[in-house]
Protein backbone atom coordinates (compact mmCIF):
# COMPACT_ATOMS: atom_id res chain seq x y z
CA UNK A 1 0.00 0.00 0.00
CA UNK A 2 1.68 3.29 -0.67
CA UNK A 3 2.14 5.53 2.34
CA UNK A 4 0.25 9.00 2.47
CA UNK A 5 1.71 11.70 0.88
CA UNK A 6 3.91 13.92 3.58
CA UNK A 7 1.95 17.74 3.55
CA UNK A 8 4.40 20.80 3.30
CA UNK A 9 3.70 23.91 4.65
CA UNK A 10 5.79 27.25 3.08
CA UNK A 11 6.17 29.80 5.90
CA UNK A 12 7.20 33.48 4.33
CA UNK A 13 7.43 36.79 4.87
CA UNK A 14 9.53 39.50 4.88
CA UNK A 15 12.13 40.21 7.09
CA UNK A 16 11.37 40.58 10.80
CA UNK A 17 7.84 39.74 10.22
CA UNK A 18 7.55 37.64 12.83
CA UNK A 19 8.49 33.93 11.45
CA UNK A 20 10.90 32.74 14.22
CA UNK A 21 8.33 33.90 17.18
CA UNK A 22 5.49 32.11 15.14
CA UNK A 23 7.53 28.87 14.40
CA UNK A 24 8.57 28.26 18.05
CA UNK A 25 5.43 29.17 19.21
CA UNK A 26 3.97 26.79 16.69
CA UNK A 27 6.35 23.95 17.60
CA UNK A 28 4.81 23.98 20.79
CA UNK A 29 1.84 22.57 19.69
CA UNK A 30 0.77 18.98 20.51
CA UNK A 31 -0.65 18.76 17.09
CA UNK A 32 3.16 19.49 15.46
CA UNK A 33 4.96 16.31 16.86
CA UNK A 34 6.54 14.85 13.93
CA UNK A 35 6.98 17.77 12.26
CA UNK A 36 10.48 18.33 9.92
CA UNK A 37 11.31 21.72 9.46
CA UNK A 38 13.47 23.24 6.67
CA UNK A 39 15.33 26.34 7.41
CA UNK A 40 16.75 28.10 4.26
CA UNK A 41 19.43 30.00 6.50
CA UNK A 42 20.57 29.32 9.64
CA UNK A 43 21.50 32.84 10.69
CA UNK A 44 18.37 34.31 10.34
CA UNK A 45 16.31 31.77 12.82
CA UNK A 46 16.93 31.86 16.89
CA UNK A 47 15.36 27.41 17.51
CA UNK A 48 18.59 27.58 19.99
CA UNK A 49 16.35 27.37 23.39
CA UNK A 50 14.23 24.24 21.30
CA UNK A 51 17.49 22.48 20.34
CA UNK A 52 18.11 19.32 21.76
CA UNK A 53 21.01 17.66 20.57
CA UNK A 54 22.67 18.12 16.90
CA UNK A 55 21.86 14.70 14.91
CA UNK A 56 24.63 15.63 11.87
CA UNK A 57 25.75 18.96 10.62
CA UNK A 58 22.77 19.90 8.92
CA UNK A 59 19.88 18.45 11.35
CA UNK A 60 19.20 18.83 14.69
CA UNK A 61 16.37 17.56 17.14
CA UNK A 62 13.76 19.68 18.43
CA UNK A 63 12.75 19.12 21.67
CA UNK A 64 8.64 19.26 20.40
CA UNK A 65 9.65 15.70 18.86
CA UNK A 66 10.41 17.51 15.21
CA UNK A 67 13.27 17.45 13.45
CA UNK A 68 15.12 20.70 12.24
CA UNK A 69 17.69 20.67 8.47
CA UNK A 70 19.14 23.79 7.10
CA UNK A 71 18.93 23.75 3.67
CA UNK A 72 22.51 25.01 2.32
CA UNK A 73 21.67 25.06 -0.99
CA UNK A 74 19.36 22.42 -2.04
CA UNK A 75 15.71 22.13 -1.01
CA UNK A 76 15.34 18.93 -3.74
CA UNK A 77 18.41 17.38 -1.95
CA UNK A 78 16.63 17.98 1.64
CA UNK A 79 13.15 16.51 0.63
CA UNK A 80 14.65 13.41 -0.59
CA UNK A 81 16.82 13.12 2.30
CA UNK A 82 13.51 13.19 4.48
CA UNK A 83 11.62 11.28 2.83
CA UNK A 84 14.30 8.59 3.01
CA UNK A 85 14.07 9.05 6.56
CA UNK A 86 10.53 9.24 6.72
CA UNK A 87 10.42 5.05 4.78
CA UNK A 88 13.12 4.28 6.94
CA UNK A 89 10.23 4.55 10.00
CA UNK A 90 11.24 8.06 11.43
CA UNK A 91 8.09 9.89 12.08
CA UNK A 92 7.62 12.58 9.80
CA UNK A 93 3.99 13.60 9.82
CA UNK A 94 4.58 17.49 8.19
CA UNK A 95 7.04 19.26 6.64
CA UNK A 96 7.18 23.34 7.29
CA UNK A 97 10.20 25.08 4.82
CA UNK A 98 10.81 28.27 6.31
CA UNK A 99 12.13 30.78 3.42
CA UNK A 100 14.28 33.78 4.05
CA UNK A 101 12.89 36.80 4.29
CA UNK A 102 13.89 38.23 0.77
CA UNK A 103 12.70 35.14 -1.05
CA UNK A 104 10.65 34.95 -3.66
CA UNK A 105 8.20 31.89 -3.00
CA UNK A 106 7.30 30.98 -6.78
CA UNK A 107 10.69 28.69 -7.20
CA UNK A 108 10.25 26.99 -4.14
CA UNK A 109 6.55 26.23 -5.29
CA UNK A 110 7.80 25.44 -8.41
CA UNK A 111 10.04 22.49 -7.07
CA UNK A 112 7.40 21.03 -4.88
CA UNK A 113 4.89 21.22 -7.76
CA UNK A 114 7.38 19.30 -10.48
CA UNK A 115 10.26 17.63 -9.12
CA UNK A 116 9.03 13.69 -9.67
CA UNK A 117 10.86 12.89 -6.81
CA UNK A 118 9.41 15.33 -4.27
CA UNK A 119 5.88 14.69 -5.80
CA UNK A 120 6.05 11.01 -5.30
CA UNK A 121 6.58 11.85 -1.38
CA UNK A 122 4.60 15.05 -0.43
CA UNK A 123 1.80 17.15 -1.41
CA UNK A 124 2.27 20.98 -1.49
CA UNK A 125 -0.47 22.13 1.46
CA UNK A 126 -0.38 25.64 1.00
CA UNK A 127 1.62 29.01 1.39
CA UNK A 128 1.55 31.54 4.96
CA UNK A 129 2.87 34.70 4.58
CA UNK A 130 3.40 37.01 7.16
CA UNK A 131 2.91 40.67 7.05
CA UNK A 132 4.19 42.61 9.84
CA UNK A 133 1.69 44.90 10.77
CA UNK A 134 3.84 48.33 11.38
CA UNK A 135 6.39 48.01 8.28
CA UNK A 136 4.11 46.19 6.58
CA UNK A 137 2.74 49.09 3.86
CA UNK A 138 6.67 50.15 3.29
CA UNK A 139 7.57 46.47 2.51
CA UNK A 140 5.13 46.45 -0.28
CA UNK A 141 5.94 49.76 -1.31
CA UNK A 142 9.90 48.95 -1.76
CA UNK A 143 10.07 45.15 -2.05
CA UNK A 144 8.54 43.45 -4.82
CA UNK A 145 9.07 40.16 -3.20
CA UNK A 146 7.05 40.94 -0.45
CA UNK A 147 4.11 41.90 -3.14
CA UNK A 148 4.36 38.31 -4.66
CA UNK A 149 4.71 36.68 -1.27
CA UNK A 150 1.42 38.48 -0.29
CA UNK A 151 -0.06 37.78 -3.65
CA UNK A 152 0.80 33.91 -3.77
CA UNK A 153 -0.19 32.91 -0.86
CA UNK A 154 -2.90 31.04 1.14
CA UNK A 155 -3.26 32.44 4.17
CA UNK A 156 -1.82 36.40 5.30
CA UNK A 157 -0.99 36.25 8.80
CA UNK A 158 -0.91 40.03 10.17
CA UNK A 159 1.66 40.41 13.62
CA UNK A 160 2.52 42.66 15.53
CA UNK A 161 -0.98 44.27 15.88
CA UNK A 162 -0.57 44.93 18.97
CA UNK A 163 1.84 47.43 18.20
CA UNK A 164 0.01 48.78 15.17
CA UNK A 165 -2.93 51.61 15.64
CA UNK A 166 -6.16 50.64 14.26
CA UNK A 167 -5.89 52.82 11.49
CA UNK A 168 -3.01 51.70 10.14
CA UNK A 169 -3.64 47.48 10.22
CA UNK A 170 -6.70 48.41 8.74
CA UNK A 171 -5.03 50.33 6.01
CA UNK A 172 -2.77 47.03 5.29
CA UNK A 173 -5.37 44.74 5.68
CA UNK A 174 -7.78 46.98 2.85
CA UNK A 175 -4.43 47.14 0.62
CA UNK A 176 -3.48 43.28 1.37
CA UNK A 177 -7.09 41.90 0.43
CA UNK A 178 -7.01 43.70 -2.80
CA UNK A 179 -4.16 41.84 -3.92
CA UNK A 180 -5.10 38.65 -2.84
CA UNK A 181 -9.21 38.53 -1.86
CA UNK A 182 -8.24 34.71 -1.68
CA UNK A 183 -6.55 33.93 1.42
CA UNK A 184 -8.12 34.71 4.91
CA UNK A 185 -6.83 37.60 6.68
CA UNK A 186 -5.25 36.35 10.42
CA UNK A 187 -3.65 38.14 13.27
CA UNK A 188 -1.39 36.85 15.16
CA UNK A 189 -0.34 38.44 18.80
CA UNK A 190 3.07 37.36 19.97
CA UNK A 191 3.19 34.43 17.40
CA UNK A 192 -0.04 33.07 18.86
CA UNK A 193 -1.95 31.39 16.16
CA UNK A 194 -3.87 27.96 16.61
CA UNK A 195 -2.07 25.46 13.92
CA UNK A 196 -5.39 24.31 12.35
CA UNK A 197 -5.70 27.51 11.03
CA UNK A 198 -2.41 27.43 9.15
CA UNK A 199 -2.61 24.02 8.17
CA UNK A 200 -4.96 22.30 5.62
CA UNK A 201 -4.62 25.47 3.51
CA UNK A 202 -3.80 24.00 -0.07
CA UNK A 203 -7.27 22.59 -0.45
CA UNK A 204 -6.13 18.94 -0.36
CA UNK A 205 -5.40 16.61 1.71
CA UNK A 206 -4.92 12.73 0.21
CA UNK A 207 -6.37 11.45 3.59
CA UNK A 208 -9.58 12.01 1.85
CA UNK A 209 -10.65 14.98 3.89
CA UNK A 210 -12.89 17.16 2.04
CA UNK A 211 -10.96 20.43 1.76
CA UNK A 212 -11.48 23.56 3.00
CA UNK A 213 -12.78 24.88 -0.73
CA UNK A 214 -14.70 27.67 1.24
CA UNK A 215 -11.43 29.20 2.20
CA UNK A 216 -10.02 29.83 -1.29
CA UNK A 217 -13.13 30.60 -2.89
CA UNK A 218 -13.83 33.51 -1.11
CA UNK A 219 -12.73 35.26 -4.08
CA UNK A 220 -16.48 35.16 -5.44
CA UNK A 221 -17.64 37.04 -2.54
CA UNK A 222 -15.03 39.68 -4.49
CA UNK A 223 -16.77 38.96 -7.73
CA UNK A 224 -16.73 42.44 -9.68
CA UNK A 225 -15.64 44.61 -6.97
CA UNK A 226 -12.56 46.37 -8.69
CA UNK A 227 -11.40 47.98 -5.78
CA UNK A 228 -8.17 47.80 -6.82
CA UNK A 229 -5.93 50.68 -8.37
CA UNK A 230 -8.54 53.24 -8.38
CA UNK A 231 -6.25 55.72 -5.47
CA UNK A 232 -2.95 53.36 -5.78
CA UNK A 233 0.05 55.51 -7.12
CA UNK A 234 1.04 53.46 -10.19
CA UNK A 235 4.45 53.39 -9.23
CA UNK A 236 3.48 51.28 -6.13
CA UNK A 237 4.77 47.41 -6.60
CA UNK A 238 1.59 45.92 -6.28
CA UNK A 239 -0.01 47.84 -9.54
CA UNK A 240 -1.61 45.54 -11.98
CA UNK A 241 -1.71 42.79 -9.35
CA UNK A 242 -5.25 41.42 -9.31
CA UNK A 243 -7.37 38.45 -8.79
CA UNK A 244 -10.66 36.80 -9.55
CA UNK A 245 -12.84 33.84 -9.50
CA UNK A 246 -14.17 32.39 -12.21
CA UNK A 247 -17.62 29.99 -12.02
CA UNK A 248 -18.84 27.32 -14.60
CA UNK A 249 -22.35 25.74 -14.25
CA UNK A 250 -21.96 22.68 -17.10
CA UNK A 251 -19.00 20.39 -16.07
CA UNK A 252 -15.64 20.99 -18.40
CA UNK A 253 -14.72 19.14 -21.20
CA UNK A 254 -10.63 18.07 -19.58
CA UNK A 255 -8.95 18.51 -22.75
CA UNK A 256 -9.85 21.86 -23.14
CA UNK A 257 -9.37 23.23 -19.62
CA UNK A 258 -5.87 21.16 -19.76
CA UNK A 259 -4.58 22.45 -23.11
CA UNK A 260 -6.02 26.06 -21.64
CA UNK A 261 -3.59 26.20 -18.60
CA UNK A 262 -0.75 24.60 -20.10
CA UNK A 263 -0.75 27.53 -23.03
CA UNK A 264 -0.79 29.98 -20.15
CA UNK A 265 2.09 28.67 -18.41
CA UNK A 266 3.78 28.56 -21.25
CA UNK A 267 3.13 32.13 -23.19
CA UNK A 268 2.19 34.29 -19.46
CA UNK A 269 3.63 32.17 -17.17
CA UNK A 270 5.21 35.45 -15.58
CA UNK A 271 2.11 36.89 -15.22
CA UNK A 272 0.29 34.16 -13.62
CA UNK A 273 1.32 34.49 -9.51
CA UNK A 274 -1.01 31.88 -8.76
CA UNK A 275 -4.10 29.62 -10.30
CA UNK A 276 -6.10 27.16 -7.80
CA UNK A 277 -9.55 25.38 -8.99
CA UNK A 278 -12.04 22.91 -7.64
CA UNK A 279 -13.37 21.40 -11.03
CA UNK A 280 -16.51 19.52 -12.13
CA UNK A 281 -15.12 17.31 -14.96
CA UNK A 282 -17.44 16.16 -17.53
CA UNK A 283 -17.44 12.37 -16.99
CA UNK A 284 -15.96 12.48 -13.63
CA UNK A 285 -18.18 11.77 -10.64
CA UNK A 286 -15.33 13.52 -8.11
CA UNK A 287 -13.55 17.36 -8.18
CA UNK A 288 -10.31 17.70 -9.69
CA UNK A 289 -8.22 20.35 -8.19
CA UNK A 290 -5.61 22.22 -10.46
CA UNK A 291 -3.45 24.14 -8.86
CA UNK A 292 -0.74 26.10 -10.54
CA UNK A 293 2.20 29.27 -9.84
CA UNK A 294 3.82 30.98 -12.64
CA UNK A 295 5.13 28.48 -15.07
CA UNK A 296 4.53 25.23 -13.41
CA UNK A 297 1.22 23.50 -13.23
CA UNK A 298 1.16 20.83 -10.17
CA UNK A 299 -0.62 17.82 -11.43
CA UNK A 300 -4.33 17.36 -11.04
CA UNK A 301 -5.64 16.02 -7.87
CA UNK A 302 -9.14 13.67 -7.98
CA UNK A 303 -10.55 14.67 -4.47
CA UNK A 304 -12.29 11.15 -2.58
CA UNK A 305 -15.92 13.56 -2.73
CA UNK A 306 -17.32 16.70 -3.07
CA UNK A 307 -18.08 18.71 0.01
CA UNK A 308 -21.21 18.29 1.75
CA UNK A 309 -23.57 20.90 0.23
CA UNK A 310 -21.39 22.13 -2.79
CA UNK A 311 -23.63 22.97 -5.86
CA UNK A 312 -20.53 21.27 -8.06
CA UNK A 313 -19.81 24.09 -9.95
CA UNK A 314 -16.35 24.60 -11.29
CA UNK A 315 -14.61 27.56 -9.84
CA UNK A 316 -11.39 28.39 -10.76
CA UNK A 317 -9.38 31.54 -9.12
CA UNK A 318 -6.51 33.66 -10.66
CA UNK A 319 -4.21 35.85 -8.81
CA UNK A 320 -2.38 37.91 -11.91
CA UNK A 321 0.13 40.57 -12.67
CA UNK A 322 0.34 43.10 -15.85
CA UNK A 323 -2.30 40.59 -17.57
CA UNK A 324 -5.94 41.46 -18.35
CA UNK A 325 -8.72 39.72 -17.03
CA UNK A 326 -10.36 39.58 -20.64
CA UNK A 327 -7.91 37.75 -22.44
CA UNK A 328 -7.87 34.92 -19.75
CA UNK A 329 -11.68 34.89 -19.78
CA UNK A 330 -11.48 34.71 -23.73
CA UNK A 331 -8.99 32.16 -24.29
CA UNK A 332 -10.29 29.62 -21.69
CA UNK A 333 -14.03 30.13 -23.81
CA UNK A 334 -12.04 29.75 -26.88
CA UNK A 335 -10.29 26.30 -25.56
CA UNK A 336 -13.58 24.92 -24.10
CA UNK A 337 -15.48 25.27 -27.30
CA UNK A 338 -12.84 24.06 -29.05
CA UNK A 339 -12.90 20.82 -26.99
CA UNK A 340 -16.50 20.80 -26.88
CA UNK A 341 -16.44 20.94 -30.61
CA UNK A 342 -14.31 18.10 -31.01
CA UNK A 343 -16.72 15.69 -28.77
CA UNK A 344 -19.16 16.85 -30.64
CA UNK A 345 -18.16 15.90 -33.71
CA UNK A 346 -16.12 12.72 -32.42
CA UNK A 347 -19.45 11.31 -30.73
CA UNK A 348 -21.31 12.11 -33.97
Amino acid sequence: MSRAKIPVTVLTGFLGAGKTTLLNRLLKAPEMAGTAVLINEFGEIGLDHLLVERLDEDTVLLNAGCLCCTVRGDLVRALRDLAVRAEAGQEIRRVVVETTGLADPAPILQTLMSDPVVLSAYVLDGVVTLVDAVAGRHTLDTQVEAVKQAAMADRIVLTKTDLATAEEAEALAARLRALNPVAPLLRAVGGAIPPAALLGAGGFDTAGRIPEVAAWLAAEAHHGHHHHGHHHDPNRHDAGIHAFGLVFDSPLAWDGIATWLEMLALTRGDSVLRVKGLLNIAGEDRPVVVHGVQHVFHPPVRLAAWPEGHDRRSRITFVLRNLPRAVVEEGMAAFLSAAAEKARIGTG
